[in-house]
Formats: structure tokens, C-alpha cells, sequence
């Protein structure tokens, strides 16, 4: 049975998470007092990439603690799963797979966690929502999972979105052009209605998982909130917002009713993004947050920009990836969105080939599956992909310049890549296989594989 299974409770439940993460030696307790506006952010990003999650017990001006940097490590994440981390992606595309094939659905229950408290007052402000960046505009919700539903249809609507604190009850949102979030809001428009939504603050990989899945996972019209309960291995739990007919999430630390008029624009940016530069200043929807619910004794939860938003965002557009190629590219073994492309610009794909021309089928086939990408690299199932050094050997040994570069000009891809202006830029894939049929020329130098435990060896080996 899934080790998984056995434990729903946890998954679906930050605290719980926590608590286990500390258990197990995973938990890094800041006890100083830490201003909210760059310091926080600035000494998390000195644990950043390690395998413990930081909690800030000591927010100055608050007694409510901030958590940071559950997903900036595979090998913490896929410790919470009980998985190995190379058996993360594929678990993640089997979650994705039930969900698809034996779909388990919500179900609305009257308590929960997030109804303890119901603030009779809107104020952003008595929220620890930190400052990233030196040259961020101003606190940002960054881990918020977004509800809405469909204005025809009535179907929910999940995703992840970054908003601008205003004021004591408004924030400023940024949505990618074509994304399920956008189409809602045109739907709305279009009937002379606003739109609602709930925000929902501290919850479950599982949940934040399903707000990531990219469209060609899961597209619009479908429910993403089953796919966290594909992760959970039960319903997921969600409590009637009271302000509208959108779900909270019961078991989130915070929840906000919103809304949005659409046309209703204000200034939002910049904000030091996934990129590692600042999104612009632009106009943006305007959001007037209605209600707060929280919990009696809340954890706020944010994300750094960086690895962070790699591995949660990342992991499933890898996981789509692998899943589709390996249903249409006879050989392909493996798929990695590396750090260095932001964990979602950049693929690298494992193929074993069977036949010429593989290879730059691959290229064409992963663009199709995750339009984020921008470039695509394709070596063979000997070189590691997770292993900078070795795929860059493989473009340097076996990259032919002429004839194993693909280039797609004026495509669509992402808006926070600088080079995509307005979402039209040029794609590149390198096709950094042996060809085929293979030739001495292009094999590796193998040595004897060794068993060096029964020598008798004086020193240690350095790393």
C-alpha cells in the first residue's frame, strides 16, 4: 500500500508537516526577534537548498510565526513522501495518473481548523507577510493558493499567484496571460460580474501540487482540488467561504475571501521573481479581500523565489513532461528541469534511441507538453542529467552546431522571461545525442568498476 495513504493527515495539514519535519531533525528554529522586511528573507536565504526548513518563532511586531523553505530541497520533500528523490517525479506523475483513472472528490464539512477565528476587521497588516527583495514593491503573498470557479460552469479553479499588499484590504494580483485564472476573469467580464476567489495560506504539498499542474495536465474545465486528493488518499476538506461561493480550504492557516471587478486595475511590481530579476511594474487586477479566517494559532507560510518555486512549480512540469514524452518518444528514460533554467525554462532529456531522429523529436514534443520551456537539451542514457558537467560534455562531445540546433522563432512562452517580450520569444533545442547508428568515435572510456571496502587504505577520501 502507499506509504502515503497511511498518513492523509499529514500531508494535508502544515502543521502536522512541521511537527514531523522537526521530529526528524528537518526543522531549523530561529528564536531572535527578525523584522519582517528583508531580514527574514535575507537569513533564510542562507539555509536555502539545505534539507531543513527554516520556522521564524520571533516575527517582530507579531506572535504569529513564519515558515519558509519546505520545497527548496527534493531530498526534504521526497523524505516528507517516504520516496526516494529520484522516484519523486515519477510518484508525482502516478498521483497525477489516479487522479485521471479513479478521481476522488471534495466534500464540504461545516469546522475546521481555518474557522477558529473569524477577524471582524480586515487588515493585512496583522499578517507577517514579508518583504523579499531589496527592490520588491512591498509584502507579497507568494505561497497562496487561489479558488475560483468557472462563471459558466460553476467548476473550481486552482493556482498559485503572487499579490502585492496595498493596503489593510487590498492586494494587487498578477496573472499570466493565458493561464485558467485569466479565462475566468474574461468569462466574468463578460457577464457584467465580479469575480470571487479565496486565498488560502499554509496548506499541504498535496494541495499545492494540484494548483501547479500545468494545463496539459489538467485542463481547463476539470477540478484540479481532486489531484490533492489523489495525494492525500481522501477528500480533500473544504469549508463554505461566508462572504461567497467559493470553497476555503478547512484545514489552510489562513483563508481570504476576495474579489475582483474586472477593468478595476492598480499599479503592482516590481517583485524579485523566479527569473532571478525583477518582474516590472505594470498595471494589474486589483483585489479587495472581503473576510479573514485563521486559525487560533497560525503559521504563516511564504516561499523564497528561487529553489523554491524550482521544485514546487518545476517538479510538475517535469513530472508532465516525462509522463507525456515517454507515452509518444519510443526511449525516453528520463526528464530534468534544471536549477540553472530557473526549474522550468530549462529540460534535459535522457533518451536510449532506437532510430535517427529521436532526438529532435523529443525537442519538439517537450516544447508542446510544457509551453514555459525555453530551451530543451536531449543527450543519451549515459550521461546523468542531473549533473551540469556531464550534459555540458555531452553538448561539447557530441552537439553537432550545424545540424543539432533547433531554433523556433516568434513562439509563445513565459512573461517573466526577459527575453520574452510579451510572452513571444525564440525556443531552442540542442539535440545532443550520439548519432545514429552509433560509432566508436562517440562511446565513452569506461574503467573496471571496483569494490574498494575490503582494500587496506591509509587516508580518507576528500570530497
Amino acid at each position: 500500500m502507499d506509504m502515503l495513504h497511511n498518513r492523509p493527515a499529514l500531508i494535508a495539514d502544515l502543521g502536522a508537516i512541521i511537527d514531523e519535519l522537526d521530529a526528524k531533525g528537518r526543522l531549523i528554529r530561529i528564536k531572535s526577534k527578525v523584522n519582517s522586511k528583508h531580514d527574514l528573507v535575507g537569513i533564510a536565504t542562507e539555509y536555502e537548498g539545505g534539507g531543513s526548513a527554516v520556522l521564524f518563532e520571533n516575527v517582530e511586531g507579531y506572535d504569529v510565526p513564519v515558515f519558509i523553505g519546505l520545497y527548496w530541497s527534493r531530498e526534504l520533500l521526497a523524505d516528507l513522501f517516504s520516496y526516494d528523490e529520484l522516484e519523486l517525479p515519477q510518484y508525482i506523475a502516478d498521483r497525477i495518473g489516479s487522479w485521471h483513472q479513479n478521481p476522488i472528490y471534495p466534500e464540504i464539512v461545516m469546522h475546521g481548523p481555518v474557522l477558529e477565528i473569524i477577524e471582524s476587521e480586515v487588515d493585512l497588516g496583522k499578517i507577517p507577510i514579508p518583504v523579499h527583495a531589496l527592490g520588491d514593491a512591498g509584502p507579497y503573498l507568494d505561497a497562496a493558493v487561489v479558488i475560483t470557479k468557472d462563471p459558466e460552469t460553476s467548476i473550481r479553479n486552482t493556482s498559485i499567484q503572487r499579490f502585492l499588499v496595498i493596503d489593510k484590504n487590498t492586494l494587487a494580483i498578477n496573472i499570466d496571460s493565458g493561464r485558467h485564472l485569466e479565462l475566468c476573469l474574461n468569462k466574468a467580464a463578460q457577464r457584467g460580474q465580479d469575480l470571487h476567489l479565496t486565498i488560502n495560506i499554509g496548506v499541504g504539498p498535496g494541495l499545492h501540487f494540484a494548483a501547479s499542474a500545468p494545463a496539459e495536465a489538467a485542463p481547463f474545465g476539470t477540478d484540479e482540488l481532486g489531484i490533492a486528493c489523489a495525494f492525500h488518499g481522501e477528500p480533500l476538506r473544504l469549508a463554505k467561504g461566508y462572504h461567497s461561493r467559493v470553497e476555503i480550504i478547512a484545514d489552510a492557516m489562513y483563508a481570504l475571501e476576495c474579489s475582483i471587478t474586472p477593468g478595476d486595475l492598480i499599479d503592482e511590481g516590481p517583485f524579485a521573481e523566479v527569473t532571478g530579476n525583477y518582474a516590472y511594474r505594470e498595471p494589474r487586477p486589483r483585489v479587495k479581500v472581503i473576510s479573514i479566517h485563521h486559525r487560533r494559532k497560525p503559521i504563516f507560510h511564504s516561499i523564497l523565489p528561487g529553489k523554491e518555486v524550482h521544485n514546487s512549480v518545476g517538479l510538475l512540469g517535469e513530472t508532465n513532461v516525462l509522463n507525456l514524452l515517454q507515452k509518444q518518444i519510443p526511449g525516453v528514460k528520463d526528464v530534468y528541469f534544471s536549477h540553472g533554467g530557473c526549474g522550468f525554462y530549462h529540460a534535459i532529456v535522457q533518451i536510449s534511441q532506437v532510430r535517427a531522429g529521436w532526438g529532435k523529436q523529443a525537442i519538439m514534443a517537450a516544447f508542446a507538453a510544457f509551453p514555459p520551456l525555453k530551451m530543451v537539451t536531449v543527450v543519451d542514457d549515459d550521461v546523468d542529467i542531473r549533473n551540469p558537467s556531464d550534459v555540458e560534455w555531452a553538448m561539447a562531445t557530441r552537439l553537432d552546431g550545424k545540424s543539432g540546433i533547433l531554433q523556433i522563432e516568434k513562439a509563445f512562452g513565459h512573461g517573466l522571461n526577459p527575453t520574452f517580450d510579451d510572452y513571444i520569444g525564440t525556443k531552442i533545442g540542442f539535440n545532443a545525442t550520439r548519432p545514429f547508428p552509433f560509432s566508436p568515435q562517440f562511446d565513452r572510456v569506461e574503467m573496471k568498476k571496483m569494490d574498494i571496502s575490503k582494500l587496506r587504505i591509509r587516508g580518507k577520501k576528500k570530497k
